[in-house]
């Protein structure tokens, strides 16, 4: 008998692996595999048995839904949900006339209609672009009135979930571009376009969102001719889309410098254009790469706008700063922070998310759970 015989027959059988696990042999092995794993989770187990309770009771059983007198939560031994039902038309529409709360509740309706309907790659062409910049279009019309019968309302009067919403889309739809133009820009052979980017970039860079807001509202109406100025709401979109852009930009510029050369080379050798070779063969690769960071500065810029409080203007989040300033409602702060912490995580989660199948369905080379 050869040798090669004899090393197959002394080989051992080997089990199959189980294509599913029992429940008790999955606690085991990730629960219990060990001392330290079992101490962990007996030591999880009761920090449960503590706290979840108690948070139940709290914000479910022994709390106050709905009532009109802020004295009924004094005596309740639970949350005080009745603070977000006498102050949500505050906290989600500002200062905006009360009687034109429909009104915002549209502009809510097409943007966040607008945004599912993007989400779904049959509609992933040019015409979505303008169908987007008709949907803003309307939102305007809506927010500002003065036509159709609608009564005018000016921009110092917006507030709330709808100026939010118009900023964060703003900043996004044209800060994009931009940061994807200034990456462009700072790998540039061109001296001069470099230069530029390099600078708006690293400037903008520099210095946090605050003072940028703050350039923006109080510092560039002084360097305008005298009579000449712009809205305050515009002011404030300029900055975010700029300084959206420049952190974008960095982002993009991480995804061009990681297409290899040869992408380059070949593009260069079927005879494309420095734009068709962008347009086409770079730039797709690039942002498929940089997907998860861009997701994360997009998410970003949806919670920076709760900084354009400092120039007076108040998102979802100052408007419920103020809805609290009545003395019968301002012990329960609580409650009304967390239904706002809410809405910030839902739309947060839902860009996470999303920007995963995106990743997924691109076979981006990487893998979430």
């Amino acid at each position: 008998m050869s040798n090669r015989e004899t090393m197959v027959q002394t080989l051992p059988h080997r089990i199959a692996p189980e294509k599913s696990m029992s429940v008790l042999r999955w606690v085991r092995s990730n629960l219990f595999s060990n001392v330290f794993n079992t101490v962990l989770t007996l030591f999880a187990i009761w920090a449960i048995w503590v706290t979840i309770p108690g948070f139940v009771r709290w914000v479910f059983l022994d709390s106050v839904w709905y009532t009109d007198d802020p004295g009924a939560c004094r005596n309740a031994a639970g949350a005080c949900w009745a603070v977000v039902a006498e102050k949500h038309r505050v906290m989600l529409f500002g200062t905006f006339p009360y009687e034109e709360h429909w009104r915002g509740v549209l502009a809510i309706g097409i943007i966040i209609g607008m945004s599912i309907l993007s989400a779904f790659q049959r509609f992933w062409s040019y015409k979505l672009f303008y169908a987007w910049l008709a949907a803003f279009a309307s939102v305007l019309v809506l927010m500002l009135g003065g036509v159709f019968g609608l009564t005018p309302t000016g921009t110092h009067q917006w507030g709330g979930l709808p100026l939010t919403l118009m900023l964060f889309v703003g900043t996004i739809v044209g800060g994009l571009p931009l940061s994807v133009l200034l990456a462009l820009g700072r790998r540039s052979h061109l001296p001069a376009v470099k230069a530029v980017c390099i600078a708006i970039i690293e400037v903008t860079r520099g210095v946090p969102l605050i003072t940028v807001l703050f350039m923006a509202s109080m510092m560039f109406p002084l360097f305008m001719p005298e009579g000449v100025n712009f809205n305050k709401v515009l002011r404030a979109q300029i900055a975010m889309m700029i300084f959206f852009a420049a952190y974008g930009a960095e982002i993009v510029r991480g995804g061009l410098q990681a297409i290899p050369a040869g992408q380059y080379e070949a593009a260069e050798a079927l005879g494309l254009t420095y734009w068709q070779k962008t347009r086409k063969i770079i730039l797709p690769q690039a942002l498929r790469i940089v997907i998860p960071a861009l997701m994360n500065d997009i998410i970003r810029a949806f919670k920076n706008t709760t900084f354009i409080s400092i120039i007076g203007l108040f998102d979802v989040l100052g408007a419920t700063a103020t809805s609290l300033e009545d003395p019968l409602w301002v012990r329960y702060a609580i409650e009304a922070y967390i239904f706002i912490f809410i809405l910030y995580f839902c739309f947060c989660f839902t860009m996470s998310k999303y920007s995963q199948w995106v990743e997924r369905y691109l076979n981006a080379g990487r893998s979430y759970t």
